[in-house]
């Protein structure tokens, strides 16, 4: 067993933290009082301050190379760098943190309260694509359309995707401005204009790119891991019925555009190492890949074991200090394509990818009752409400009602680790 699995902190609250042990050291970008734009690591419930390590001499070789990268308020330039400079970091990283560190009095004043401080965005965002490779949610959603067909000829060929919009990209804890829009209501024949009526959430894994390819080139997919820089969690918030009357015939416009957010920590791959598995079995009948997008070793342990779970909490409950009402628990194991598979298509045709592009999963849905990625799901289409405890029903989603997103990874013999929280309260239309 690789001794991070079972090591522990000498940060007392990391061990057995919920999200952020040792073993999941994640990165991302915050501000503290009034310092600028900084790079730090979660530990428990602190964080640590790299630029202040470093400061402190704290770092040599790759691992230095890798936080001075860091600099500037984004980890573009971080991503860039490759795996090489990322082991390195979260090797010295483990031995800084670890319970036999020497360094605990240099670091000490370096851990800042997670409370005191204000994440942002890990990266500037060039470009964001959003696939759609939950095939249960792409089979629930398409039965509400096509019962007899509900999956159509090119999904089980293809990595499907579209390009969506970057600047609208927020963190956890930004608000969700309801939007407004074009309708077609139902019975009429001509559209109205007026805030979306049918909000939802999206439950999504996110995916940052690191190293890119140069245009005209593709990333085989056999490599394609050593271009992923980490994962998040993504909300991709949608306008149900604005897509309803415009995504015909060149898919989701302003239905998605409005906002997208992420959990501000960035999960190493290194972190989810322990938590890789066989990418699931196709069901008997399926085509195989084809060539370009067929890998044995990624086919053997291209897949995440990560548990996905989405809370509603409403305006009435937090009056009656109720609970969050959990609405879906769901695993990424119902992608039917791999992270790689998803990069060496996305490049294929010499499509050029940088550090700092985000790619969303698509919904990712199971498929019982209870997995559904989205209320479009659970309530088809708005005809089954949900029932919560405060006697209050949701079909979509209303004004004042906050949507949370959480990953977990658990595995026996090893520590487990999570994502942070992915939050946004629905604020009403302008």
């Amino acid at each position: 067993m690789n001794q991070s699995a079972i090591a522990r902190s000498w940060v007392e609250h990391a061990n057995g933290h919920r999200d952020f042990p040792l073993q999941n050291l994640p990165l991302g970008i915050f501000t503290h009082k009034n310092q600028a734009k900084r790079c730090g690591v979660a530990i428990g419930d602190a964080i640590l301050d790299l630029e202040g390590a470093l400061a402190a001499g704290l770092f040599e070789g790759q691992a230095r190379t890798a936080v001075e990268s860091t600099r500037g308020g984004a980890l573009n330039a971080y991503f860039a760098l490759g795996r090489v400079a990322r082991v390195a970091l979260r090797e010295r990283l483990l031995q800084l943190l670890g319970e036999h560190s020497e360094h605990q009095a240099a670091l000490k004043p370096l851990l800042l309260a997670s409370a005191e401080c204000q994440l942002h965005l890990p990266a500037q965002i060039g470009d964001y694509t959003d696939f759609y490779v939950g095939i249960e949610h792409a089979k629930n959603v398409g039965k509400l359309f096509r019962p007899d067909n509900p999956l159509l000829p090119n999904y089980k060929y293809v990595p499907i995707g579209y390009h969506g919009r970057a600047s609208t990209i927020r963190p956890s804890g930004t608000d969700v401005r309801r939007p407004k829009g074009q309708t077609l209501p139902a019975g009429q024949s001509e559209p109205s204009f007026g805030p979306c009526a049918r909000l939802d959430y999206e439950l999504e894994l996110g995916i940052w790119i690191g190293q890119g390819n140069e245009m005209g080139e593709s990333i085989p997919v056999a490599e394609a891991a050593e271009h992923i820089a980490g994962f998040c969690l993504l909300n991709d918030w949608s306008a149900r019925d604005i897509q309803a009357w415009e995504y015909q015939p060149l898919g989701p416009f302003l239905s998605k555009s409005f906002i997208s957010t992420v959990s501000p920590w960035v999960v190493t791959a290194e972190a989810l190492e322990p938590f890789r598995c066989a990418q699931p079995a196709r069901p008997e009948g399926d085509p195989q890949p084809l060539s370009y997008l067929l890998d044995k070793r990624d086919q053997a342990a291209g897949a995440f074991d990560i548990e996905l779970e989405v809370l509603l909490l409403t305006e009435r409950m937090r009056e009656q200090n109720l609970p969050a009402h959990r609405l879906t628990l769901s695993n990424t194991l119902s992608m039917y394509w791999t992270v790689a598979q998803m990069v060496a298509h996305h490049s294929v045709n010499g499509c050029q990818l940088q550090p700092g592009d985000l790619f969303g999963s698509g919904t990712l849905s199971g498929a019982q009752p209870g997995q559904f990625g989205s209320l479009l799901e659970i309530t088809q289409g708005g005809k089954e409400p949900v029932q919560l405890a405060s006697g209050e029903v949701r079909k979509f989603l209303e004004d004042g009602d906050e949507i949370i997103l959480r990953a977990r990874c658990v595995r026996e013999g090893v520590a487990s680790i999570g994502f942070g929280e992915c939050r946004g309260k629905v604020l009403p239309a302008r």
